[in-house]
């Protein structure tokens, strides 16, 4: 956020601003609930602005039209710089989130594999693919072109990688994007503002919007100049925004969360080992990042023969994770973002309770310690055992540290289990059996399935979801394609009439 007053995080036609009407807004750290950065609070008149200046730089600019390997050039030189700035803004993401330090340099390391990735992918795509038309007086191609002004509205749980997937491909194709992260936690999308520029990415291709998603967000799903809106968040908002572009008929890309499960049969952990990894991921699955993520595993489906012992060491494990202000050394989990994603946990698990599940670990909020401030977002990693698909904490994404625990008999009971669920983003499967393995793999309606492990990501894959978790993919060739048209030309080599009409 160098270069700029605190409360100037608009960024239209290259320069930054305050917001139109003065508003600005506190960013609190959610460990301690203070505030810490100060950001313009816009509205829908600073996204008019935002846009208008995106359209003309497509229009009339030279970004659309640069060769690809510039483009791609200036992608790597991003990425070179995220890792300059590794440490600082793993930092801001760690404060600003609430996720531990080494989580949030993580991401800063995934972010800048994806801008080389998507650098590379469009330099492989060529001149276009060659049609046969049959005909030798016939030169027939398709190519790829930039969709248009393209509108990000990014999520509060991962800022800069949700914003890299959707910046980076952007970008690579050839378009100009206004980005509207989350107003709970907008700061390093506003420092990757910083870096776009600092890498020469001509002034006016990139805009950013710093406000709430009902005015702001709002405005860009339905703003006639927006040609493609890409929004990563819950359902309820994605299905507003849908509706919101369906007016002006804009291409729309959702990403939604998920309810997903984590299938484990017995024989994966007939062995000591295979029991201790198991169990071990089963925790990553649910509590990384506080369980705040759209992938988390959830919806613990464990085989029924092996659920007590399973379950009591994943309670016992659960109970010793160590709570904390992320950037503290041997802290493993940090807050919940805001206090209001707090109470929303409080709330499903009183439900859930109150509906028959069996508490196993947590459930409460920590007491305070020396790394965790009695004013922070905090909640205990929690497991509630003996849960069915008529309980609301089973059907429902909580977004917090919140583990249930199904059981089943059969493998085709545990793949109805794992495919009842009106999402499908993610889900693994945990056996020993190489056969079950590809059958289970093959039947589970989800977007990505994992065997054996849980949450990795590869840039080269697609990543999106079946049902309720969205439409179209980010990642992968999919992910560019998203902000490409397709343009089919056909040139007759040799002209002539054709006489159809006889006069």
């Amino acid at each position: 956020m160098a270069g700029q007053q605190a409360e100037q995080t608009i960024h239209v036609g290259g320069e930054w601003r305050a917001a139109l009407s003065g508003a600005t807004r506190e960013i609190l750290d959610p460990a301690d609930a203070e505030p810490f950065a100060v950001v313009a609070e816009g509205d829908e008149k600073d996204a008019d602005l935002a846009v208008a200046a995106a359209r003309r730089a497509f229009d009339e600019g030279p970004w659309p039209h640069t060769p690809v390997t510039e483009r791609a050039a200036l992608l790597r030189r991003v990425a070179d710089l995220l890792v300059r700035d590794r440490e600082e803004l793993g930092l801001l993401e760690s404060r600003d989130a609430g996720k531990t330090l080494e989580e949030g340099r993580v991401d800063i390391d995934c972010v800048a594999d994806a801008f080389r990735y998507f650098a590379d992918l469009v330099v492989g795509e060529g001149g276009g693919r060659v049609v046969d038309a049959g005909s030798s007086d016939v030169h027939s191609v398709v190519v790829h072109e930039p969709v248009g002004v393209c509108a990000l509205i990014t999520p509060w749980n991962y800022p800069l990688l949700q914003a890299s997937w959707k910046i980076a491909p952007a970008l690579a194709a050839g378009n100009t994007f206004v980005v509207k992260p989350s107003e709970i936690t907008p700061l390093t999308t506003v420092a990757l503002l910083g870096l776009l520029a600092e890498a020469g990415l001509p002034a006016g291709v990139a805009g950013l919007v710093t406000g709430p998603g009902h005015t702001v967000g709002a405005r860009l799903a339905e703003h006639p100049d927006v040609d493609l809106v890409s929004f990563t968040g819950g359902l309820a908002s994605g299905t507003k925004v849908a509706r919101a572009a369906a007016d002006t008929v804009k291409k729309v890309a959702l990403e939604l969360g998920g309810k997903n499960p984590n299938v484990v049969f017995a024989d994966a952990c007939a062995t000591g080992e295979g029991f201790d990894t198991a169990v071990d991921q089963a925790l990553n699955a649910a509590f990384i990042h506080s369980g705040q993520v759209c992938s988390a595993g959830s919806r613990l489906i464990v085989e029924e023969s092996l659920r007590e012992r399973f379950v009591a060491e994943l309670a016992r494990r659960a109970n010793a994770i160590r709570l904390g202000r992320g950037t503290e050394d041997g802290v493993e989990c940090g807050p919940l973002v805001s206090e209001q994603q707090r109470a929303k946990t409080e709330a499903y698990v009183a439900a859930a309770l109150a509906e028959g599940a069996v508490l196993r670990a947590g459930g409460k909020r920590p007491e305070p310690s020396g790394v965790r401030p009695a004013t922070g977002y905090f909640y205990e990693p929690t497991v509630l055992d003996q849960c069915h698909r008529g309980m609301r904490v089973v059907r429902e994404e909580v977004f917090g540290p919140v583990l249930t625990v199904e059981t089943f008999a059969t493998e085709d009971e545990a793949v109805a289990l794992a495919n009842d669920t009106e999402y499908g983003l993610a889900g693994a499967v945990w056996t020993a059996d190489a056969g079950r393995a590809r059958r289970v793999a093959g039947r589970l309606r989800h977007g990505t399935v994992w065997i054996n492990d849980f949450h990795p990501y590869l840039p080269q894959a697609e990543w999106g979801g079946f049902g309720r978790s969205g439409v179209g993919r980010e990642l992968g060739p999919a992910g560019l394609a998203e902000y490409q048209e397709t343009k089919h030309v056909y040139q007759n080599l040799a002209p002539k009439p054709v006489r159809w009409f006889a006069g």
